[in-house]
């Protein structure tokens, strides 16, 4: 009953904020276009866009979030509901303090009082998914530190499964019966969305996310990650060290306490290229509400990052894979652009080379040499999946964070120095690493991390080397095992047969002993 209600609330949204119109004027079926047309029927006059926009936001913290990873999928949306989807903020009333305390005390199996020295009543944070409260607590050395306590939402694990199950539902409706169900691939949106959704859910990888990323930026000294309370850490409660930094978007007020803007735009691409290609695992959530930047006289102008509950991975393939385009496209180089495309089979391979490097070309040459208040990498990025639509380009899921977190890393660069030449500066980071990958430096590397198992290789060699040769003489194993079992199976027929004869023997002795006792009276 409960999913009834919830998704006639749903459907009530839906009429009520035109959004079938969005859904059934692209159905092939003619009567879905007159119900279309009858439901519309004294709605007010707004964008497309702004009415999905408002839709989610009635709908609850969950529809926020899928909103919010929608307008990364420039590739599957319209440019003006994309745009309308980036401005969904989580503003969210936090839940009752009562029930913080009661999920931290169940969670950590001890009264608050014991746990914390002091706990501050009133969050300092709510969102869609969990709320932040400041707290003094003793760690194991017995000393006295300042956290921040992230709490999970009570009940978030079961709204957000009823409503996944709706949104499936309603995504095989679409596909089934919308003539751009399958090129929008609606059941593959709630698939990735599910999954996102769901890693955040568990406080615990968000911690050791948080930890892995601290160890890899350790010997950078550009940005501060805190350290994680691991005494105090449950799926639902994260205890970690309290940051005090100011906001990455009150520029001012960093410009006033004397922080260098524009070296600090610069750190933040260094910042994530590093992430990127050096160590594959980034920070994937990079809004101004989760980067700061310390005032601290011994961590002065570094970053400080927080909420580690989305991050992205690239396995090794996928980053030589994006530095080579990306080299490529700093040279300018589109043919090789083009070459790598096919070569990866990101594209078919029946694919025209010239026209592929044409098309990537008149793309991306107008945005070479331009500061970045003139370049638009939303822009950018929508001519490259009109391209890839025209080529049949395969989108690939490993890189829908990286775009996001590019488009996130776009908007604090604009923020911080307009003037930011963002190829400039990510060339020689790039052209660096492209070096350390193929170069005698990359080579010695490999070798000292396989010394270890050729030290232990190399003894056994002369054995192995015996054993071989040794072997080469003799039947192969494959051919004796083949022979055993040709044998075993012509006994297996000849046992088998044997017992036929006996058991049709026996019933015909049987049946003659009876015959004989039948007929002897008479």
């Amino acid at each position: 009953m409960s999913r009834l209600g919830r998704g006639l609330f749903i459907v009530w949204i839906v009429l009520r904020y035109g959004l079938d119109e969005l859904v059934l004027n692209s159905f092939q079926k003619p009567w879905l276009h007159w119900i279309a047309r009858v439901v519309s029927v004294g709605r007010r006059d707004a964008p497309r866009g702004q009415r999905l926009r408002e839709a989610l936001e009635r709908l609850g913290p969950i529809f926020v979030k899928f909103g919010q990873v929608m307008s990364t999928r420039r590739d599957l949306m319209p440019v003006d509901i994309a745009d309308e989807l980036a401005k969904l903020q989580d503003r969210v009333p936090p839940f009752p303090v009562e029930q913080a305390v009661a999920i931290i005390e169940r969670a950590l199996r001890k009264p608050l009082t014991e746990i914390f020295v002091s706990f501050d009543q009133v969050p300092v944070a709510s969102a869609s998914i969990a709320q932040v409260h400041f707290a003094v607590v003793k760690d194991r050395s017995g000393q006295v530190r300042d956290v921040a306590v992230k709490v999970l939402r009570p009940g978030m694990l079961s709204t957000i499964d009823k409503d996944l199950s709706l949104m499936r539902m309603m995504a095989g409706w679409v596909e089934g019966l919308s003539g751009d169900g399958k090129r929008l691939k609606p059941r593959e949106v709630v698939a990735e969305f599910d999954k996102y959704l769901h890693d955040e859910l568990d406080l615990i990888r968000e911690a050791s996310s948080a930890a892995q990323l601290r160890r890899n930026m350790e010997g950078l000294q550009l940005v501060l990650i805190p350290e994680m309370l691991w005494d105090f850490c449950t799926t639902e409660v994260l205890v970690m060290e309290r940051m005090v930094g100011v906001p990455i978007n009150q520029v001012e007020k960093l410009r006033s306490a004397g922080v260098d803007i524009r070296k600090l735009a610069r750190d933040g691409v260094t910042l994530f290229f590093t992430q990127v290609f050096r160590d594959g695992f980034f920070h994937a959530d990079m809004h101004p509400g989760n980067i700061q930047v310390s005032l601290d006289p011994k961590t002065f102008g570094r970053y400080i990052s927080l909420d580690f509950g989305i991050v992205g991975t690239l396995t090794e393939v996928d980053k030589e894979y994006l530095a080579q385009n990306f080299a490529a496209f700093f040279r300018r180089d589109y043919k090789r652009v083009a070459e790598l495309h096919i070569e990866s089979g990101w594209v078919p391979a029946t694919t025209r080379v010239d026209e592929l490097e044409a098309s990537v070309r008149s793309v991306c040459e107008p945005y070479f040499d331009r500061p970045l208040k003139e370049i638009s990498l939303g822009l950018l990025l929508m001519r490259l999946f009109q391209m890839s639509r025209r080529f049949q380009v395969e989108i690939q899921p490993q890189l829908v964070l990286l775009q996001k977190t590019l488009l996130n890393i776009e908007g604090l660069g604009r923020d911080l120095d307009p003037e930011l030449d963002l190829w400039a500066t990510a060339k020689p980071f790039l052209e660096k690493w492209m070096l350390e990958q193929v170069g005698p430096q990359k080579f010695f590397h490999q070798l000292k991390d396989q010394a270890p198992h050729y030290a232990k290789l190399l003894p056994e060699l002369p054995m192995l080397l015996h054993s071989y040769l040794k072997r080469s003489n003799e039947p192969a194993i494959s051919d004796k095992l083949v022979t055993e079992l040709l044998l075993e199976q012509k006994r297996t027929n000849r046992m088998l047969q044997m017992m036929i004869a006996v058991f049709f023997g026996a019933c015909f002795g049987a049946g003659v002993m009876m015959f004989l006792v039948r007929v002897r009276p008479f």
